[in-house]
């Protein structure tokens, strides 16, 4: 079985050693990096920010496959070429084309981090711990014209400890991808998966979270809301407390409930890295390791290194 694998960051590299695990041929790996840098932008990110797959790429001898779009007539052409069985997906940005996803001889699929069909959209780790979940879970699906939606060919639940940020909880869904991947691949050697169509009635979607939601507003959540929130958004972006003319930015790791109590926004503590405030449900939230911003622009550049 022939496998060609898309993908970014730690869930591509999951699913490359998910696939040597059924012990199916990997074919080609077209890398998030491919699509968006070339020249020398490409050498110098590999140089300087090598990725866990490109690693794998060069350990293995991979085929490191170099275009500009998955929905070109040269990736095409090259499924064609390379008589791909498997296109396996796991994020990307574009959205693949029919004439694409119907190439391979056996399926394209994509893995999605979610227990489909809930939480679709582009990120279901940050939006699962900000909607309070106590399980999420990952998803191979068939690949159709619509995002996340098609049928589904294997589901693993993982549960969201208290603690956990989008950090922990991305990294336990890509280990899961990785013995999901090799199980399914498994399967599909012996041609004893069936699809199961998603059901739509159950089905929801989440889009991008909008740069209001970086701040947070005591007056609208409660204690257990603000923990959530914060820890939903680490480490995609950062959560922060506006402060008068200055922004301080929240560490994920040491917050609490507080045994205080307040009205809504009101501070019952502060420091130049510690403030308690009393939230919508007049519980209040310890924050200590807080980092001072002066400025949006300062804070802006803080969100693009993430």
């Amino acid at each position: 079985m022939k496998v060609i694998i898309l993908g970014k960051g730690e869930m591509l590299a999951n699913l490359i050693r998910g696939t040597m695990l059924a012990n199916a041929e990997i074919a080609g790996v077209f890398r998030y990096e491919n699509l968006v840098y070339s020249g020398i932008k490409l050498f110098l990110h590999d140089f300087f920010k090598s990725s866990p797959a490109l690693t794998l790429i060069k350990k293995y001898k991979l085929k490191d496959i170099k275009l500009k779009s998955a929905n070109s007539d040269e990736f095409r052409n090259l499924l064609i070429k390379l008589n791909a069985d498997i296109l396996l997906v796991g994020t990307w940005r574009e959205k693949i084309s029919k004439e694409i996803y119907n190439t391979p001889t056996i399926a394209s699929i994509n893995v999605h981090p979610s227990l489909l069909p809930e939480y679709r959209g582009p990120n279901p780790y940050l939006q699962t711990i900000w909607h309070q979940e106590k399980f999420s879970g990952i998803t191979f699906h068939l690949m159709n014209e619509k995002f996340d939606a098609g049928p589904i060919l294997a589901q693993d639940k993982i549960e969201i400890l208290e603690g956990d940020t989008g950090k922990e909880l991305r990294n336990k869904t890509v280990f899961r991808a990785r013995l999901l991947c090799a199980r399914l691949l498994e399967k599909l050697k012996k041609g004893c998966v069936e699809p199961a169509e998603q059901n739509e009635t159950e089905a929801t979607y989440y889009g991008n979270v909008k740069p209001e939601d970086m701040t947070l507003d005591f007056t609208k959540e409660t204690a257990d809301e603000i923990c959530a929130h914060i820890r939903a958004f680490h480490p995609f972006l950062p959560t922060y407390i506006q402060d008068g003319d200055s922004f301080k930015v929240t560490n994920p790791y040491k917050i609490k409930i507080s045994t205080l109590k307040g009205s809504p926004a009101q501070v019952l503590a502060a420091s130049e890295s510690e403030m308690t405030i009393a939230c919508k449900d007049g519980r209040a939230v310890e924050f200590s390791g807080l980092k001072k911003y002066r400025n949006r622009f300062n804070l802006k550049k803080l969100t693009e290194k993430r």
